[in-house]
């Protein structure tokens, strides 16, 4: 079933039902939400996102601000994995190939390492249930890399977490990508980080003005 620009909005708005309106965005925040839409893969309009790291620029973006906001957005791709991981499992375990049972110690340990106790993966595991699992009993080294490199852009800390997760949903809203479990996660964590409905709503507006990928010369 086709999911489109309105269901997306629609789920939104029902999870924002009761969040206070809050502080609209800054100038800052609004170039670097815009570049991120623009330099998703789904997107990757390469005259759009010179003139949008131009605008971010020149709204007061360091340099560091904008790398940091493309770094986050290439993490994109990871979707690929969080839609096959569990679909590939069941395939090698009916195969033969993988037998699903107790971590072994090393997959353990890295499990403790990654994920733990860390409140903020249970979100994260609502919204794609068994992924992580999976991942690690298929590859223990994508497992560890799908970490390491996604948490490069949240260590550097020159974006604030709050527009970082709003970044990353107005991403997953774009009209070429539709993500809803990354759009509902980023949202609720926007929300929990202080966002009210009019950064959120004024996020989306961006995310739905996205251009279209017309694809790379």
């Amino acid at each position: 079933m086709e999911l489109n620009i309105a269901d997306l909005r629609t789920e939104a708005e029902r999870l924002i039902h009761d969040l206070p309106d809050g502080d609209p965005l800054d100038g800052v925040s609004i170039a670097l939400i815009d570049l991120g839409v623009k330099a998703a893969v789904t997107s990757l309009d390469m005259p759009a996102l010179d003139a949008a790291m131009q605008a971010a620029h020149q709204a007061g973006a360091s340099i560091a601000q904008i790398q940091e906001t493309i770094a986050l957005i290439s993490g994109l791709g990871v979707h690929s994995l969080m839609l096959t991981a569990r679909r590939l499992l069941d395939l090698a375990e009916a195969s033969g190939e993988i037998t699903r049972g107790p971590l072994t110690n090393d997959q353990q340990a890295l499990w403790d390492q990654y994920v733990g106790n860390d409140p903020y993966w249970q979100p994260f595991e609502q919204e794609n249930p068994g992924f992580m699992d999976a991942l690690l009993r298929l590859s223990p080294d994508l497992f560890k890399g799908f970490h390491q490199y996604c948490a490069i852009p949240w260590q550097s800390g020159t974006v604030r977490a709050i527009i970082k997760e709003l970044i990353a949903m107005a991403s997953d809203a774009t009209p070429t990508h539709r993500y809803l479990p990354g759009m509902r996660h980023h949202l609720k964590n926007a929300a929990r980080l202080g966002a009210g409905k009019i950064a959120i709503r004024h996020a989306l507006d961006i995310a739905a003005a996205a251009p279209l990928h017309v694809g790379v010369r």
